[in-house]
């Protein structure tokens, strides 16, 4: 099986303009994105998806494939799947574009869950800090017994009437596909979930389609603000040895 990364990069963002093409440490957040995907070895291809010039230019200065969007995309998966006519492989993982310190085992592991035939999408989650569950910016999902996705939402999951101790995941949007499913789902219309919660996920739940969830410890830097990327160049301070 042939597994690539592909890396939507949109150049326009709402809290930090142009954050892809900022300053990390002598690159880019897009060039750090990039090389950390390439250096997991998890891998046969590496690709970032993008809708500028500029940072074709980042990517291609560094030796990267890049692939330039012909369409206005309203998703990274959407994005990514228009991309797909110039990548062969089997599995195609969605790498977020803001996070430039690639783990190497998580993504190991959720490559790992397609070892079950049946599973046509995975995705990541962690254990939500109880300070963070009501806060709607985190995304929660509920599993069932396999650790399949029975919802996600922005409100806490499950309603805890009782106030006992119970685990609340996160959901962390990193998704890997079977080709064939990111290339279906990308063409159906929204659904009513989706609309109300505004997450893409939803439209798979509500086609009944499984997302088998991964488990990760690993929480990574994701630059949407100014202080997220002085903390994300602090980071890089700190651990100079290891870039």
């Amino acid at each position: 099986m042939k597994i690539a990364a592909l890396i939507p990069a949109r150049y326009a963002s709402t809290r930090l303009p142009a954050k892809l093409v900022q300053d990390l440490g002598g690159l880019s957040v897009i060039q750090r994105t990039y090389q950390s995907t390439v250096a997991t070895g998890v891998f046969d291809e590496v690709w970032v998806v993008t809708d500028h010039i500029q940072i074709q230019d980042q990517i291609l200065a560094i030796g990267g494939k890049v692939i330039l969007s012909k369409k206005e995309h309203e998703s990274g998966s959407d994005r990514i799947a228009e991309a797909l006519d110039q990548v062969d492989a089997d599995l195609i993982v969605n790498v977020q574009g803001d996070e430039p310190f690639q783990d190497a085992k998580t993504l190991r592991n959720l490559v790992a869950a397609f070892g079950d035939s049946e599973i046509r999408v995975a995705s990541l989650m962690c254990v939500l800090d109880a300070a963070q569950v009501q806060n709607p910016n985190f995304v929660k999902v509920v599993v069932d017994k396999n650790r399949r996705a029975i919802y996600f939402s922005r409100s806490a999951i499950p309603y805890n009437r009782e106030g006992i101790e119970l685990t609340y995941w996160r959901h962390i949007g990193v998704y890997a596909y079977r080709r064939e499913i990111l290339q279906t789902f990308t063409q159906w219309p929204k659904g009513n979930l989706e609309e109300i919660e505004l997450l893409e996920q939803l439209r798979l739940v509500e086609r009944g389609i499984p997302i088998q969830m991964v488990e990760t410890t690993h929480l990574s830097i994701a630059i949407d603000t100014q202080e997220d990327l002085d903390s994300a160049r602090l980071f890089i301070v700190k651990n100079s040895s290891n870039f």
